[in-house]
């Protein structure tokens, strides 16, 4: 006789019971009826207030922010995700100059060429200290690749037509700024204070495209909706009580900067619409959001650590709202 061999009896994999399928999709139905309805009745309900003046001021000043600030969006987008892709990362270790200090005020000058939006430009800095980049250079380029690259200057000149100024006072103080943080880190910054975290690169340059314009595009809406509700629901005297002192209005903006966490290409359109504030407390608007904002205070604490970012964040806020309300009192 033969070996025996044992047959092993293979459970039958849970189906679920017909009649669950027809109750989910009786749920869904159900669902869609009632969301039907209260549309219906929104309709004879509210139908009153969606005409009203305020709330066409509100829709007329949330389309031309995001209509405006649309195609420079795109085209920032577009661009430092080809650079991010296509750039090799060894081109900055022949790039810079050996000294550190003077690999700092190149490197916060290379933004000019090299764009990048604000959250491109955090994994890009860190790929450049972990492939021997000085710190201090890295940190400059990561300030001014979002705040001074040709897509940021010109929408600055398309948002504020006829001054000119704004766009030069802009350039002006942000590569002063990330000089000057490069230094202060160069002299005063330590190693343990780093921890450089290799991030997951985009899979391609459509990936990347794709990533970037949605997590942007979203932040414009919701800076486009915010400056939108400031000019119809926050009271003109209120406004012009704040913007009435000086300080308080330049603090104002520079705080609301880094609420909103507006994409560079795209806040020049949001501060000019912030007519009741004067220039130089737009221009601390500008300099402050593509440097400090919530999204990159939390993907510079994810990259670099806790004991980076609680040292490198408010230095980098003290030193641009300084540097612009400088910049704005001689140039604007």
């Amino acid at each position: 006789m033969g070996p025996v061999v044992e047959r092993l009896e293979v459970p039958p994999a849970e189906v679920p019971p017909a009649d669950a399928e027809s109750k989910g999709r009786v749920s869904g139905s159900w669902v869609f009826v009632a969301l039907l309805c209260l549309l219906l009745l929104g309709q004879f309900f509210y139908a009153p207030y969606l005409t009203s003046p305020a709330l066409q001021t509100w829709a007329t000043v949330f389309v031309a922010i995001c209509v405006q600030a649309l195609p420079f969006l795109v085209f920032g987008v577009v661009l430092s995700a080809a650079i991010t892709t296509f750039v090799p990362a060894s081109f900055w270790t022949r790039a810079l100059p050996r000294r550190a200090a003077l690999a700092v005020p190149v490197a916060g000058a290379a933004g000019a060429v090299l764009p990048g939006c604000e959250c491109a430009s955090v994994p890009v800095a860190s790929g450049l200290i972990s492939r021997g980049v000085t710190p201090a250079a890295a940190l400059a380029f990561l300030l001014s690749s979002p705040a001074i690259n040709p897509v940021v200057v010109v929408a600055t000149v398309v948002a504020f037509p006829g001054q000119p100024m704004m766009a030069v006072a802009r350039f002006t103080a942000s590569l002063v700024v990330a000089v000057l943080v490069g230094w202060v880190w160069l002299r005063f910054g330590k190693g343990e204070w780093l921890r450089a975290r290799r991030r997951h690169d985009h899979a391609g340059f459509a990936e990347a495209v794709r990533h970037d314009l949605l997590h942007a595009g979203g932040f414009l809406v919701v800076g486009g909706m915010a400056a939108a509700t400031m000019n119809v629901v926050v009271p003109r005297e209120w406004l012009n009580a704040l913007a009435g002192n000086f300080w308080l209005s330049v603090l104002a903006l520079a705080l609301l900067a880094v609420v909103l966490s507006i994409c560079s290409e795209a806040d020049a359109f949001v501060a000019a619409s912030l007519t009741a504030f004067s220039p130089t407390a737009r221009l601390v608007f500008l300099v402050v959001g593509p440097m400090v904002d919530l999204k990159l205070i939390a993907l510079q604490t994810g990259t670099f650590g806790r004991r980076f970012a609680v040292r490198f964040v408010p230095l980098t806020f003290s030193l641009a709202v300084l540097v612009g309300v400088g910049a704005g009192t001689v140039l604007l």
